[in-house]
Parts: C-alpha cells; structure tokens; sequence
C-alpha cells in the first residue's frame, strides 16, 4: 500500500471552503475523490468578490481542489440520477455541504442512498448542523467564527474597549474542515472493523466552540472574559509593584525592525536569562528591546533572537513564505499541469508520514473533465452512449481551449 486512503471513493458534493478542504485531505492521502457539480458549475469556480480567474477558476479553486476528479451532471434528470446510484454503489463515502435538507428534497439524503449502499459513509457539513433552532440557517466561516466567540476575542486582543473583528484565513471553514476529514477517516476505520456505515454531522460552529480554550476557561474559573482581564491586569500590577517580574514575559511580541517585522516569544526563562546577559542589564523592559531590534535589519534580529534560543520568526507575507528556505527544504510545493493554466506550483501535503506520504499529483479539475473515463471505465457505458447523454444536458463537460 502506497497511500492510506487508495482504496476508498468519495463522491465530493462540496463548494467554497469548508468541504473542498475536508475532500482535499482525503485525496491528499490517496482516496479517489469525485466531484459531483452541476452542468453550470459550482459556485467556488467563480472568485470571491469578482476577482480574476486562472485557467478558468478562482486561485482559491486550484487550491482546494487538487487530485479530485470532476463528473458535472444534471442531477434533476432520472437519467443523472440513476448514473449517480450507480456510482454510490461503487464509492465508500458521500460528502456535501448544502443547508440541511437540501439532498433530501432531491432523494439523496443518507437514509436514501443507505439503501443502495448499506455500508455507505455520509458526511453532512454545515453551519450549525442537522438538528437544533439553527440548523436551517446558511453559514460561511465569519459566522461561526463569531458564534464560538472567536470574533469578540480578536477584536479583544486588539483593543478591549473596540469592536469585534473578523477572523483573517477562514479558520472557520479550515478547522472544521480537518475535523470533517478526521471524523470520515474515523467512520472508515469503524465501517472495516463491522461492516457497517454511517451519517456524519459536522457542524462549523459545534467545532469552533471546541475549538476556543476561553470556554473552558469560564467553565473552571466562573468568570467571563472581562472579568478575568481586570483580574490578570491586577495580577499583572501586583506583581510589578512587587519587583517588576511582570516585565521578563511581556518583552515579546511582534517587534518592528529596519526592513519589516518579527515576532518573539519570550516565555523561556533560559533564553530570558541570556537576554539579560546580552543586554548587561538585571531587569529586561521591553521598549529597550525594542530599540535594540529597530537598529537591526530583520535578518539579524532573527539571528539575535534564535542565539539566545528565544523563538523567533520573521513576519513575512504568504508570497515571501514561498521563497523561504526552511519551507522549500520540507517540501512544501510541488508543480502540477492544469489543462488551461499551465505548469503551476501549488502546495503540497504538509504532514510527512514514512510509509504512506501524502501527495499532491493533479491539478484541480476542469468541469466534467472526467465524464467520459467515469462512465466508460467505471459503469459501462458507451462512447455512443455518452455523446447522447451530453447531447441530451445529462452531463456537460468544459472544453480545453
């Protein structure tokens, strides 16, 4: 076995973030992951905000979309329909992130195709889940991200009297994403041991709950965010009237030197202590510190940092991590061929495993790009038979040029 995944088959019914990054990992690892799209296309082909397109699609479509095959088909044909049965009888796992309810209106809910695959996996992705006063609400990752109390803190963190701020990468589509993948690789590994599927509810706002540690924090202390501020601001006050220990770990931070930014944790007391030396001085105060660095070029305030074993790292845009020589050296990108765009460099798997790596081997697909394949080689059908079958709106497929 070369991949972990290589023998399973996902039906991918996922758009924008959220569930494309769930499939993406499973096909990372080596599962055969189709997506299922309308004749028209899905809406993440299209970029967020008008934006331009790359071979067609959105930059954040290349993303998400690597080493899944594509079928679009017209799944309100009986003719579409009976091709889609046919194809859950053959796959492992079914995955969608529509508003609940949505694949039961078109007879493909778990309950329906359980009874063509009885040991089907189906996993519903959601804003707020299959069941509760929320449930039929849409929901994009800011929403969740603000109902799990992610927003308020990070608006916190900037100004505590200012106002909520949004969240900057879509953590609340990523983060429950990674969970939604776990949790399907978890109900395979069940299916292999009894024989039997099942129906998987993943809710981005349940995951984001679990995802704050605040909440645990109000559990065991009893008191709200506010509440414990006040009470680590006089923690912090006390302290310092006692012998500015405070002081040691509130030098790091993010740190502004010649030619950029850097950030710094300084919460080692080791390094702290070589701090000290470095500096000549008993006590550390942060603006010193920062002095030091602004007279540095980022390099050796890098430098400075990681000799006295305090962490440390630039501050860099996305588009200078590329050019990184620690992320080139682990393999971060590799190069694939799109049919439309071209030779271009995406990212990669990013766990190493010593057995059964993830890889990156396809660029995303084009629309239908594998009709044919998938209705020849996998259910029987004709040449003759698919030419009518496009003729007839059934599937579509986008050409190359």
């Amino acid at each position: 076995m070369n991949k972990i995944l290589e023998d399973i088959r996902v039906l991918d019914h996922t758009h924008v973030w959220f569930g494309p990054w769930s499939t993406l990992m499973l096909a990372e690892l080596g599962a055969e992951v189709i997506k299922i799209e309308p004749p028209w296309g899905a809406l993440d082909r299209i970029p967020e905000g008008g934006g331009r397109m790359y071979g067609g699609v959105s930059p954040t479509f290349h993303h998400l979309n690597l080493n899944k095959k594509d079928i679009a088909i017209d799944l309100k044909n009986p003719k579409a329909l009976k091709i889609y049965k046919d194809l859950v009888k053959i796959s492992d796992v079914v995955v969608e992130n529509f508003s609940p309810g949505t694949m039961k209106k078109m007879g493909l809910d778990y309950e329906e195709l359980r009874k063509v695959k009885p040991d089907i996996i189906y996993a519903s992705l959601s804003g707020f889940g299959q069941t509760g006063p929320y449930s039929p609400r849409p929901s994009y990752a800011v929403i969740a991200e603000a109902m799990a109390g992610f927003a308020r803190a990070q608006g916190d963190s900037i100004d505590p009297n200012g106002p909520p701020r949004s969240m900057v990468g879509s953590f609340g589509d990523l983060a429950p994403g990674t969970m939604a993948a776990m949790s399907i690789i978890a109900a395979i590994r069940y299916r292999d041991k009894t024989g039997k599927g099942q129906w998987i509810d993943v809710a981005q706002t349940d995951c984001m709950v679990a995802y704050n540690t605040n909440i645990t924090s109000y559990f065991v202390t009893g008191k709200n965010e506010i509440e414990r501020r006040q009470e680590q601001e006089e923690q912090r006050r006390q302290r310092a009237a006692a012998g500015g220990a405070v002081a040691a770990f509130s030098i790091g931070g993010i740190m502004k030197a010649k030619d950029g930014y850097i950030q710094v944790m300084a919460g080692r007391a080791k390094g702290l202590d070589a701090l000290k030396q470095k500096l000549g001085v008993k006590d550390l105060d942060r603006e010193a510190v920062l002095k030091v660095v602004e007279n540095m070029t980022r390099d050796e305030a890098i430098s400075f940092f990681t000799e006295l074993d305090l962490p440390v790292a630039p501050i860099l845009y996305a588009s200078e991590a590329t050019r990184d020589p620690h992320v080139l050296s682990r393999n971060m990108f590799v190069e694939v061929e799109h049919p439309k765009a071209g030779k271009i460099k995406v990212v990669n798997f990013p766990v190493k495993l010593s057995e059964t790596p993830g890889q990156v081997i396809s660029a995303a697909p084009l629309l239908g790009q594998n009709n044919k394949d998938i209705l020849m080689n996998y259910l029987g059908y004709t040449e003759e038979e698919v030419v009518q079958l496009t003729k007839e709106g059934v599937i579509a497929a986008e050409k190359t040029s």
